[in-house]
């Protein structure tokens, strides 16, 4: 399980979390919505110190990180229980799609080359890039290098995987190759937070929908709850914007 409580993050005199509170179960795929500046991907990068919250409380499991002051031991104790996935795929250019995955293995979890070898090919094989083990990130396409980068977290283990707006560095036709491989991946029981503008995928593949907006947390519930029976009027305006087939009463 994952908890966050009272999560502060401010940017000079710029307030952008103002004290979030957010469960999430095992096994849970979490999507967390919202228009641009409410404070989504901020969010995710605090879940593994990628930005060090101001105040509150990070916990993976039995695991628990003060934010105000916390020890450079359990900030990396915490980033090694998860993963990331980029919007711009953040792949090494020199190095090849098997090199990108084995690099985190060998250099961050010390496992032997023999071993993170053998991972990486069988996690770019689940995410369909078996024949690409050996081409560089210039030879493959923005959705193979996204799948890269899934493989790369895959191969980690994590307890969680967040992804941040996988898909909106992608050219549309492409869009659809990452999501099925997510979809996969959520098959499997893997925890995710997602961060997305893709409704649909929302929609289909995730447990809990979290919809933000001015650093907080407005309403969450299930897909039903948020895309079909939304409570709070700022929900309903998101939702009537971007998906104009849903005639809500504001």
């Amino acid at each position: 399980m994952i908890r966050l409580q009272n999560i502060t993050k401010s940017f000079g005199k710029h307030e952008v979390l103002k004290g979030i509170d957010l469960t999430v179960n095992k096994g849970e795929v979490v999507v967390i919505l919202g228009p641009s500046g409410s404070g989504k991907t901020t969010l995710l990068r605090c879940i593994n110190y990628l930005e060090k919250p101001n105040d509150g409380e990070v916990s993976i499991g039995d695991f628990t990180v003060s934010c105000k002051r916390p020890a450079k031991k359990d900030v990396l104790a915490l980033r090694q229980k998860t993963a990331m996935v980029f919007q711009q795929y953040n792949l090494f250019k020199h190095k090849t799609a098997l090199e990108n995955v084995m690099e985190g293995l060998v250099v961050v979890r010390k496992v032997k080359p023999e071993e993170a070898k053998k991972i990486s090919i069988e996690v770019l094989e689940k995410v369909g890039l078996g024949e690409k083990l050996h081409h560089y990130p210039s030879q493959l396409s923005g959705g193979q290098q996204q799948r890269v980068g899934i493989a790369r977290a895959l191969a980690l283990n994590p307890e969680v995987i967040l992804f941040d707006e996988p898909t909106s560095a992608l050219d549309p036709e492409l869009v659809g190759e990452v999501l099925s491989v997510i979809r996969k991946i959520a098959k499997e029981g893997i925890t995710m937070i997602v961060v997305t503008h893709e409704m649909g995928f929302a929609r289909d593949v995730s447990n809990h929908v979290v919809f933000m907006d001015g650093g907080h947390v407005i309403e969450e519930g299930t897909p039903d709850d948020i895309f079909n029976h939304p409570k709070e009027e700022r929900t309903k305006q998101f939702l009537k914007r971007i998906t104009p087939e849903y005639n809500y009463s504001i």
